[in-house]
C-alpha cells in the first residue's frame, strides 16, 4: 500500500511544476506583446491637419449694438421714471431733433435733480432776500403808506412838509412816528437830488444800492437799520434815544450833495 502512494505523489508534483512554467511562459508572452504594441504606436508619425479654418471676425459696431439700456443688467432701474423725467427727455429729444444734434446721452434723472437744486436756489435766494430787506415780523405787518391821512406816492412825496410832522410827533412825545418821518424826509432829500429813484415799494437795499457816494452810503445803512428797529420791530423810544438817533440822520442829510 505504501510503495503504490509515492509514485502518485510524485506524478502531482510534476503537474504543478508543468503548470507552473506554462504561467510564466503566458505571463511573460503578454508583457512582450504589449510592449512591442507601444514601441510601434511611438514610431508612428504625426500627420498634419491640412483641412482650412475659416476665421469668423466681430463686427466693429458689436459695442454699440448692445450697449442700450436693454442689455444692462447692472443697473436696477426699478421705480422706473416719473412725469419730470419724461417731460424733459421728450423736451430735449424735441430739442435734438430740431437742431440735428445727439441728445440721447443726456440722462432725466440728472436733469431732474439740477432742475430741484434750481428751484431750491431761487426759494433760498428769495427767502434771504426777504430777510435783509425787511424784518422778521414785517412777514405780519401790512406795509404804512399812509400815515397822519397823508397817502405817500411818487406823487405827493416830494410835496409832503417833514418838518412839520416831526415837530408834531416830537410835541406829543409819539417818537416812533417822529423817526417814522425822519426816515421819508431823508428818502425825499435823496430823490430831490437825483441820488435815489423814490418809490413806495422798494427796500433799503435797493435805495442803498443806488447812493454811489461811499459816506452817504455808510451813513443811509446805519439809519436803516435804526428805522427798521425802532418801526418795523415796534421797538418804544425815550427821548434821549430820539435824540440820538436824530443826530444820525442829521449826519446822513448832511452827507447828501
Amino acid at each position: 500500500m505504501r510503495k503504490n502512494t509515492i509514485p502518485i505523489y510524485n506524478l502531482e508534483l510534476t503537474k504543478l511544476a508543468f503548470l507552473n512554467k506554462q504561467t510564466k511562459y503566458t505571463i511573460s508572452l503578454s508583457f512582450a506583446t504589449v510592449f512591442f504594441q507601444l514601441y510601434c504606436y511611438a514610431q508612428q508619425t504625426v500627420k498634419q491637419d491640412s483641412s482650412n479654418i475659416r476665421v469668423k471676425n466681430f463686427s466693429e459696431d458689436l459695442p454699440e449694438k448692445y450697449s442700450g439700456s436693454d442689455f444692462d443688467y447692472v443697473t436696477n432701474d426699478s421705480g422706473g421714471t416719473n412725469l419730470l423725467q419724461e417731460i424733459l427727455a421728450k423736451f430735449f429729444r424735441w430739442l435734438g431733433d430740431v437742431f440735428g444734434i445727439d441728445t440721447s446721452w443726456i440722462d432725466p434723472k440728472i436733469l431732474e435733480y439740477i432742475v430741484y437744486g434750481i428751484f431750491a436756489v431761487i426759494i433760498i435766494y428769495l427767502i434771504v432776500k426777504y430777510l435783509l430787506d425787511a424784518p422778521v415780523n414785517a412777514v405780519f405787518t401790512k406795509s404804512d403808506r399812509k400815515i397822519e391821512g397823508i397817502n405817500f406816492t411818487e406823487e405827493t412825496i416830494e410835496k409832503v412838509d417833514f418838518d412839520k410832522l416831526i415837530q408834531k410827533a416830537v410835541k406829543e412825545h409819539d417818537y416812533r412816528i417822529a423817526v417814522r418821518y425822519l426816515y421819508l424826509k431823508s428818502l425825499q432829500l435823496l430823490s430831490s437830488k437825483r441820488i435815489i429813484d423814490w418809490h413806495f415799494d422798494k427796500t433799503n437795499a435797493e435805495y442803498q444800492s443806488e447812493i454811489q457816494n461811499p459816506e452817504t452810503k455808510d451813513f443811509f445803512k446805519k439809519v436803516s437799520y435804526i428805522y427798521d428797529y425802532v418801526w418795523y420791530g415796534e421797538f418804544q423810544i425815550d427821548e434821549a434815544d430820539y435824540k440820538k438817533t436824530a443826530y444820525n440822520f442829521d449826519k446822513l442829510n448832511q452827507s447828501i450833495k
